[in-house]
C-alpha cells in the first residue's frame, strides 16, 4: 500500500472518533441517558448559566432552547437528566416527504454529534384540520420518533401542545395520533388568554378551571395520562389599564389574535424575578382571585399609568399540580427555568426554592 493510501485510510478511521470525541471530563457523561424516572420534571432552558442553580434533585429532562452548552450537557448527564434538542420547522416545508426526511435526518445527526438524548418538537403554527399540513405534522412526529428511537436507543421525543386540544389559536392538530406516536406531550398550560372572546379585561395567565378543563379534554381523547406533562408558567403578564373599576377590573386595549378580538398580546410578559421586585412597590400588595385561583397586583408607573399584573406563584401552581398525582400524569415542568432570581439575596433564595418545591404534587 502506498504512503498516500495509508494516510487516507488512517484519516478515515480517525475522523469519526475525532468528530465524536467526548468533551466532558468523564467519558461516561457523554453516554445518552436511557433509563427513566417515574415522575418527569421537564425544564426548558433558554441559555446562560443559571442552570447551575437549578434544583437538580428534581430534574429529569432539560430542553435546550438557547445556544448549545457543552457544560450543561455534561452536568445534566452527571445528574442522570436528559438533554434534548429544540425541534421547530415551517410546516409547509415538510409537507414533502423528502424534505421531511431530510429534516429528521439532520436532527438525529445533530443530537448524536452533541451527545443528546432526544428532541422536543415545538411547533405552534396554525393548521387547518384535514389539510396537507395537518397530515404532514402527524407524520413528522411519528417519523421523528421512529428515527430517534432507532438511532439513539432510549431517546425521548416530546411534542409541545396548547392548553386545550380543541383548536386553541387555530392549532387544529391530530392530538390523539401525535400522542400515540411520541413519548410525551408537554401541555403548555399558560398564555390561556391568547384568545379573549369576552370582555377585554386583564385575567390570569392560567386560571385553574380553564387549565384543568384542558387536561380533562386531553384525557377524553383517550390519551394515556402517562404521556401528559403539565406545563406551568414561571412568568406573568403586565397589563396597562385603560380603566380600573372600583371592583378592581382592569380594562385593556383590543389586540386581535387568530380570530379573537382581544389577546394577552397587549400585555408584556414578565419574569417571576421581576414580578417579585415590582410587587414590593405595588399600590395594592398581593391580591388573590378566588375564582381563577391566581395572584395579581396593581401598580402605578412613572407616568401615572395604572397597571395590573397577573402571575403564578407557589399557591396557584400548587392548586393545579395536585391534578398531576390525582390523574396519574407523567409529570410537570415550566417555561422557563432561567427566569427565577438565583442571586444570593436571602429573600430571592426563599422565593426561588418555593417555586421549585411547588412542582412536587402535594
Amino acid at each position: 500500500m502506498s504512503l498516500l493510501l495509508v494516510v487516507v485510510a488512517a484519516a478515515c478511521l480517525a475522523s469519526p472518533a475525532q468528530a465524536n470525541a467526548c468533551p466532558c471530563e468523564r467519558a461516561e457523561q457523554c453516554q445518552q441517558i436511557r433509563g427513566g424516572r417515574d415522575f418527569e420534571v421537564f425544564v426548558f432552558d433558554v441559555g446562560g448559566k443559571t442552570w447551575r442553580s437549578y434544583n437538580w434533585n428534581m430534574i429529569t429532562t432539560v430542553a435546550t432552547f438557547g445556544k448549545y452548552d457543552v457544560e450543561l450537557m455534561c452536568f445534566a448527564h452527571s445528574k442522570g437528566a436528559r438533554v434534548v434538542l429544540k425541534g421547530d420547522v415551517s410546516l409547509p416545508s415538510i409537507v414533502d416527504q423528502e424534505k421531511r426526511t431530510t429534516w429528521i435526518t439532520e436532527k438525529v445527526a445533530l443530537a448524536k454529534r452533541q451527545f443528546m438524548d432526544g428532541i422536543n418538537i415545538d411547533i405552534e403554527q396554525e393548521v387547518v384540520e384535514g389539510s396537507s399540513e395537518y397530515h404532514a405534522l402527524t407524520a413528522l412526529v411519528k417519523e421523528t420518533t421512529e428515527a430517534f428511537h432507532r438511532e439513539i436507543p432510549g431517546s425521548q421525543v416530546s411534542f409541545d401542545v396548547a392548553w386545550s386540544p380543541y383548536c386553541v389559536d387555530k392549532r387544529c392538530y391530530d392530538y390523539a395520533a401525535i400522542a400515540e406516536s411520541c413519548d410525551l406531550l408537554f401541555v403548555m398550560s399558560y398564555d390561556e388568554q391568547s384568545q379573549i372572546m369576552g370582555d377585554c379585561i386583564a385575567m390570569a395567565n392560567a386560571p385553574i378551571v380553564q387549565t384543568l378543563r384542558g387536561y380533562y379534554q386531553y384525557l377524553d381523547l383517550k390519551i394515556d395520562p402517562k404521556k401528559l406533562v403539565m406545563g406551568v408558567p414561571w412568568y406573568g403578564y403586565d397589563y396597562t389599564c385603560l380603566d380600573l373599576s372600583q371592583e378592581g377590573v382592569c380594562s385593556i386595549a383590543k389586540v386581535p389574535f387568530r380570530g379573537a378580538p382581544c389577546s394577552d398580546a397587549v400585555g408584556k410578559q414578565k419574569a417571576y424575578s421581576w414580578i417579585m421586585k415590582q410587587l414590593n412597590s405595588s399600590l395594592s400588595g398581593r391580591l388573590w382571585d378566588e375564582q381563577q385561583q391566581a395572584p395579581y397586583f396593581n401598580y402605578q408607573d412613572q407616568n401615572g399609568q395604572i397597571h395590573q399584573v397577573w402571575y403564578d406563584d407557589p399557591d396557584s401552581i400548587g392548586a393545579k399540580s395536585g391534578l398531576v398525582s390525582y390523574k396519574g400524569l407523567r409529570g410537570i415542568g415550566m417555561w422557563n427555568g432561567n427566569i427565577l432570581d438565583y442571586s444570593d439575596d436571602p429573600v430571592a433564595q426563599k422565593q426561588t426554592t418555593m417555586m421549585w418545591n411547588a412542582l412536587a404534587p402535594s
